[in-house]
């Protein structure tokens, strides 16, 4: 599977106040591993950027002013996105910002030749996936790599690439835990010996004394039940609810 860890960066809060993208970070992945192969490109927005985005990305209109037009990489980025499943941290923020660049160059062409983002890819949430797994909690993507130990000691300022690769070791932990991410044929390099040791089955002894069944009293079953039930008030869904019902 196909996966892109996307991330922009914008002149400001919201494309209908005319804010527009400076900045998109994509970092590749397949069978999640990492491929090396990256899209990464700063954009010239045509505009200033507000002091306040400035202050999280560090990015001022002077830095910008000789970057390429969102028109002059369009079709490269949608050939790279095409067929992909975006992962993107709040989804519709990003989403919102690329078909509102997509909608003004069809306004410019004077014609539709350019989709939404949708017609091109699909896209998961991980900012909506990360409340469905830990309700009532701070999940920004800081917070995440706190709860998940992933290192953002280098993320002193917003940048669109750096979060989109802290974002693919979150999404890997919060949906498997897989850390030994390598490039394409690396994995040939290993001792195949050790790597058959290392997966061996280990059988349990037939002659072992049964294991003994502990069954739950029924304080803790109604403890457990009070616990499922303040989830599903907190967050609106409780999966181990819905999946025992």
């Amino acid at each position: 599977m196909r996966q892109i860890v996307l991330d922009t960066e914008t002149t400001g809060i919201g494309p209908k106040e005319g804010h527009r993208i400076i900045e998109i970070g994509c970092v590749e992945m397949v069978g999640r591993k990492f491929t090396g192969n990256n899209f990464h490109v700063y954009l010239n927005p045509e505009r200033e950027v507000d002091e306040e985005a400035a202050r999280v990305h560090g990015y001022t209109w002077e830095m910008l002013k000789d970057k390429p037009l969102f028109a002059q990489v369009v079709d490269d980025f949608l050939r790279y996105v095409q067929g992909s499943e975006l992962l993107i941290h709040n989804a519709p923020f990003d989403v919102g910002f690329l078909d509102a660049e997509l909608e003004r160059l069809n306004q410019t062409l004077g014609e539709q030749r350019y989709g939404g983002m949708a017609d091109y890819c699909s896209v998961f949430d991980t900012l909506a996936f990360a409340r469905r797994r830990h309700p009532g909690q701070r999940n920004s993507l800081d917070a995440l790599c706190k709860r998940y130990e992933v290192d953002n000691t280098g993320r002193t300022l917003h940048g669109a690439l750096l979060d989109s690769e802290i974002l693919a070791d979150v999404y890997l932990n919060m949906t498997g835990g897989q850390t030994a991410l390598l490039l394409g044929g690396e994995s040939d390099e290993l001792d195949s010996d050790s790597a058959h040791s290392s997966t061996q089955m280990r059988r349990l002894d037939a002659q072992r004394p049964a294991l003994k069944v502990i069954q739950p009293t029924a304080q803790e079953l109604a403890a457990h039940d009070a616990k499922l039930q303040a989830l599903q008030q907190a967050s609106g869904q409780c999966l181990w609810m819905e999946q025992n019902n």
